[in-house]
């Protein structure tokens, strides 16, 4: 489909016009495509070719309106670092309108009325980030937003100490409500519990159209989030993601990976790892997530306690932790081969003492279970240990490791099977992402490509980036980022 024949709808400005602004985007100067992504194109029905054209650059610039799309941004609240702000809202994002179940983003379009102290603006650094992390998470079967394409230009903006080039990502998502997004309304002056629920049958609409009929929709819409937030976070640490900034703004309504800031996907396993140098007390932690995650959700409780039965949602969070625990052990079992339902307790603590021996021994997280997956023999650990700093703790978990598989008679090649589905050779690093802006910063957008590319397939092979598949060196791993994007 040619960009002419795109026709958005907007659904939006059902609510209260105090709730959202209309508004254009501000563009920026002297356009410059950096990437495109024909996974994204093909949710929306886009012709790859369009994305190589000038108009395609003044879509995104917020030059050129698409059929039935009228911009805007929407107000929310949140609780930042635990703190409520009475309200955020999309400060230099623009919404477009939706096609296809996907809502339209630009992200870095300019200045709208809840820019608060910022100035609108997206460099091409975190927009490099959000655009390829997005797509990673896809392809791991991560629930994340997607991105479509991303500009480069030659209108610069201050970060730190660094004056930066301005970008724009367009990003798709089925939903941008958020936990925030239910705050804001809950404490509006006028007709709260009107608002509040319109607010829950437009979600339910957009995320869980199997409730609208139901009886007590409301509270089986905060049961499906528990259970998709819980799913969430179980997956985010089998695969060692941190998302650096888990306030209550950035926290989706569909139970998505949404607003990628400082994360990282873990380089060598640490348990109580800080990717945010902002978090100075390890609240958005790696092994803290889950419990922000429920924190997070009891603050939309508050929020929902005037159209919802409190005791109900209260009552049904005592699953939350349950539901964590069982999706997380069963991926872990996964990505050692192995059945969690056959082993019971002892297999529980076979993955406890895995990321003990991990943390102990200085392991790349994500390499080890590669590696694991292709080992043939236990007789020669030498493809493994020989990554460690630490050797001797991993020796001690391969003795357990031996053990279990010899109690659920698995095979060298029963477990290969199993873990080459859960185990990719490639992880999108922030070393590695940070030699593609670096080189983009000099006009080179290869590696961002090339980048892209495994990102959205890395269990494949990509012979001529091997070293990508290597550990992180050691100078790079855990490094702490800035939110400053």
């Amino acid at each position: 489909m040619k960009l002419d024949e795109l026709k958005l709808n907007i659904d939006y400005f059902e609510f209260d016009n105090k709730l959202y602004q209309k508004l254009n985007a501000t563009p920026l100067k002297n356009l410059k495509l950096v990437s495109f992504n024909k996974e994204a194109c093909d949710l929306i029905g886009l012709d790859y070719e369009e994305c190589e054209t000038q108009e395609f650059l003044e879509f995104m610039n917020g030059e050129k309106t698409l059929n039935g799309s009228v911009p805007y941004s929407m107000v929310y609240a949140g609780h930042q670092f635990g703190y409520f702000v009475p309200q955020l809202g999309d400060g230099r994002a623009i919404n477009l309108g939706s096609m296809n179940g996907w809502h339209l983003q630009t992200k870095g379009s300019g200045l709208t009325r809840y820019s608060r102290q910022g100035d609108g603006r997206a460099v091409l650094r975190s927009s490099i980030r959000e655009y390829l992390i997005s797509e990673a998470m896809f392809a791991l079967g991560i629930p994340t937003t997607r991105a479509l394409a991303i500009i480069d230009s030659e209108t610069f903006a201050h970060r730190e100490w660094n004056q930066e080039s301005c970008a724009i990502v367009l990003r798709l998502s089925p939903s941008w409500i958020r936990i925030g997004t239910f705050e804001f309304f809950a404490r509006t002056k006028e007709n709260s519990q009107k608002n509040l629920k319109q607010l829950a049958d437009y979600v339910i609409k957009q995320s869980y159209p199997e409730l609208e009929n139901e009886d007590e929709k409301y509270e089986k819409m905060f049961y499906k989030l528990v259970d998709k937030t819980a799913q969430l976070m179980a997956l985010w640490q089998v695969y060692g993601f941190q998302h650096g900034v888990m306030n209550t703004d950035n926290f989706s309504m569909a139970g998505l990976t949404i607003d990628y800031g400082p994360y990282a996907f873990m380089d060598y396993f640490e348990k109580n790892a800080i990717c945010n140098h902002t978090d100075v007390e390890g609240r958005y932690s790696y092994n803290n997530q889950p419990f922000v995650a429920r924190w997070n959700l009891f603050v939309l409780i508050n929020a929902l306690k005037k159209i919802c039965d409190e005791e109900k949602l209260e009552n049904y969070m005592k699953f939350y932790l349950s539901i964590h625990k069982k999706i997380y052990l069963d991926m872990m079992n996964k990505r050692v081969g192995l059945d969690a339902s056959k082993s019971g307790d002892a297999n529980q603590f076979l993955i406890i003492e895995l990321l003990g021996a991990l943390e102990s021994s200085k392991m790349d997280y994500n390499v080890f279970f590669y590696r694991l997956t292709n080992l043939k023999s236990f007789d020669d650990l030498s493809s493994i240990l020989d990554i460690a700093v630490f050797q001797d703790p991993l020796r001690k978990w391969f003795d357990s490791y031996k053990r279990a598989c010899d109690e659920q008679n698995s095979s060298f090649e029963s477990r290969f099977e199993i873990m080459k589905k859960v185990n990719p050779k490639y992880i999108l690093k922030n070393y590695m992402l940070q030699e593609a802006i670096e080189k983009a910063d000099e006009g080179d957008y290869t590696l961002v490509n090339e980048l892209l590319k495994i990102a959205q397939n890395p269990f494949d092979e990509h012979e001529e980036f091997e070293r990508f598949a290597q550990p992180t060196p050691m100078k790079f791993a855990n490094i702490k980022l800035s939110c400053s994007s």
